[in-house]
């Protein structure tokens, strides 16, 4: 049988394997369940608090309806940029748009290019990240401008969309591109875009680099950052463009913020997949790339916390705890138990995922599916193998058809303790000591092993339960686990066997030269409590009750008679086919009132059966008939 330990030895190490995998292979942007846990994270997570640092100006449905389709004139954009910085004093203003060539309007282009280079207007261009090779030519269209020193490497690109030439030459220009999820939604962007050996920061990062004058942030080392979404679009103030031009809105309410210009219209196109939403303004992303910067930058994160070390923590744990507890446990108490073990790192993950973006939740529950899969069913197959090696030792000292009934029996439990009437019989051999104290000891081993053998053997045959050997004696009843109608009958038809086996037996060691045998065998019937009884470290199948006292007591006194069976008056009224004879009466140890005592009367050794048609109990006084 496998031991606890060995199971530690086989189970442990493949678990801890398989966390460790977990944590490694599976904590990649390929790993879809992992993200899609942390999405439902984030929804549940989702503020709809309002965001005072930043004014998202929408060229909406309604704006294009007023004021025409896309695209519109540069003099317009460049209008409403200047009321934006001067009439509504913000802080600074970012174009999420791109223009990748000279309008009609060379005015209105050049308005624009000025309000670029010497105000804190931030356009943006575009990268490709073309890894797979999908287009047959690298995307290059417009000018690049904005590079940047204050960062070193970042995300290489493939392709661009810059600006006409007079707005490439603005000094802050922000990168729009963006590196979807194998499932299309943006989890993660690039911070820093490489090109040509050059760096160039996000829109949002290039913002802040124009207007903050703060030093530049701390960047992960792959350049990529994760999109917190700790806020949803309706969190942010959002207005028309064409409430803007016309001023319809209260210039305090834009005063001293940062303020990002696109389009949430169907028609321009920007829309993107995100965690939140199926489909989502790219306006939206930037506000909400824009918002975590300016919590980096005044240092509003949620304290780091080790969530990779935790997954991995709690993972061993959940390891140790379930191979403690499953050899003590049940199959389906097993999987409950990793059940709860699943639902508390849930809501540990929970709280976890706001301090550390970059660990795996996934981990500990896949942990948990493999001992699901793999220790369940090994402590069940463990389980097994005990049960029917149980099973097979309880067939040495019950009855086969008495095991199969219990097999086939309805009840729960049919070896907890209960009330039966039963029929107690205790054997011993007379004289052991005398008989054994000058014979040597694998000779005394054999002696005790060919009597209780003699015993053992009309105790299985006639359906009763082996209770326990005392040395050189026994002890079994009758009626349990299984009640049986003619208990005390057959208890004594294995008690008489057991006389004439013992006979044989002395017959044949006295040709051999040695003592001859005698059992004494006491029996007695009436209720006891029977059942499995015991501790936590050791448990037996036995029974407890007077008439089993009776029955050690009725052998104890057999050495005072002639006759090798001693009945008790519980036995004599319950049978229904034997004969007795009366011995007088006898205060037994432990008794206040006289037992009368019988013995088989075994006249007729070949018919024991009661002539008795009406089956009506015998009147113990009265002894036979």
């Amino acid at each position: 049988m496998v031991t606890l330990w060995s199971q530690y030895a086989i189970v442990a190490p493949l678990s801890l394997a398989d966390n460790i995998w977990t944590r490694t292979v599976l904590n990649q942007v390929s790993f879809l369940p992992n993200e899609w846990l942390r999405d439902a994270f984030l929804r549940l997570q989702v503020s709809d608090d309002p965001e005072p640092r930043i004014l998202v100006v929408d060229i909406d449905e309604a704006s294009l309806a007023e004021l025409g389709p896309w695209p519109w004139p540069r003099e317009r954009l460049a209008h409403l940029v200047e009321i934006l910085l001067a009439d509504y004093a913000a802080r600074g203003v970012a174009l999420d748009i791109v223009l990748p060539s000279n309008s009609d309007d060379d005015a209105g282009d050049d308005r624009l290019a000025l309000l670029a280079a010497h105000g804190p207007l931030v356009p943006a261009q575009a990268f490709d990240f073309d890894f797979a090779g999908n287009r047959p030519q690298p995307v290059r269209d417009g000018n690049l401008g904005g590079a940047s020193t204050r960062y070193r490497d970042g995300v290489p690109a493939t392709g661009y969309v810059g600006n006409y030439p007079a707005l490439a030459a603005a000094p802050h220009i922000g990168a729009i591109g963006f590196i979807p999820d194998p499932d299309g939604s943006l989890r993660r962007i690039p911070l820093v875009t490489q090109f040509a050996g050059k760096q160039y920061p996000a829109l949002g990062l290039a913002l802040l680099d124009c207007c903050s004058g703060k030093p530049a942030l701390a960047l992960p080392d792959d350049g990529m950052m994760r999109i917190p979404y700790r806020r949803d679009w309706r969190a942010y103030t959002v207005v028309s463009a064409a409430d803007i031009l016309a001023q319809r809105i209260v210039p305090s309410s834009a005063s001293g913020r940062l303020v990002l210009v696109g389009s949430s219209s169907l028609g321009m196109g920007d829309r993107v997949s995100t965690p939140l939403a199926a489909s989502r303004p790219g306006l939206g992303v930037q506000a909400t790339i824009l918002s975590a910067l300016l919590d980096r930058q005044e240092g509003k994160l949620p304290a780091p916390w080790p969530g990779r070390l935790a997954a991995c923590l709690f993972a061993l744990a959940s390891i140790a705890g379930c191979m403690l507890a499953f050899p003590r446990l049940s199959a389906a108490a097993g999987v409950a138990l990793l059940g709860l073990s699943s639902a508390l790192w849930l809501a540990i993950a929970y709280v976890l995922v706001r301090h550390d973006p970059d660990f795996a939740p996934i981990g500990p529950l896949a942990t948990n599916l493999f001992l699901l899969a793999v220790a369940v069913p090994y402590q069940w197959h463990q389980a097994q193998r005990r049960s029917r090696h149980l099973l097979q030792t309880l067939r040495q000292y019950v009855a086969p058809a008495v095991v199969e009934q219990l097999l086939r029996s309805e009840e729960e439990d049919p070896l907890r303790p209960r009330q039966r009437d039963v029929t107690t019989l205790v054997a011993d051999m007379e004289g052991y000591t005398t008989q054994v104290e000058s014979l040597p000891v694998e000779e005394a081993a054999r002696l005790t092993r060919d009597f209780l053998d003699c015993l053992t053997g009309q105790v299985i045959a006639h359906q009763g339960t082996l209770d326990k050997y005392t040395g050189d004696g026994m002890m079994a009843f009758w009626g349990a686990p299984l009640p049986l109608e003619q208990h005390a009958d057959l208890a004594l038809d294995a008690a008489h066997e057991m006389t004439r086996r013992v006979a044989a037996l002395s017959a044949e060691r006295v040709r051999q030269g040695y003592l001859p045998l005698r059992v004494r065998i006491g029996v007695e019937s009436g209720n006891a409590m029977a059942g499995d009884f015991g501790t936590s470290f050791r448990s037996i199948y036995t029974a407890v009750g007077d008439s089993v006292n009776t029955a050690a007591r009725l052998e104890q006194v057999a050495r005072d008679f002639p006759h090798d069976i001693i009945i008790g008056p519980g036995t004599v009224s319950r049978s229904r086919r034997h004969r007795f004879l009366a011995l007088g009466e006898r205060l037994l140890r432990g008794k206040e009132r006289a037992t009368p005592l019988f013995t088989l009367d075994i006249t007729n050794t070949d018919d024991v059966s009661d002539p008795q048609a009406d089956g009506a109990p015998r009147d113990p006084a009265k002894g036979a008939p």
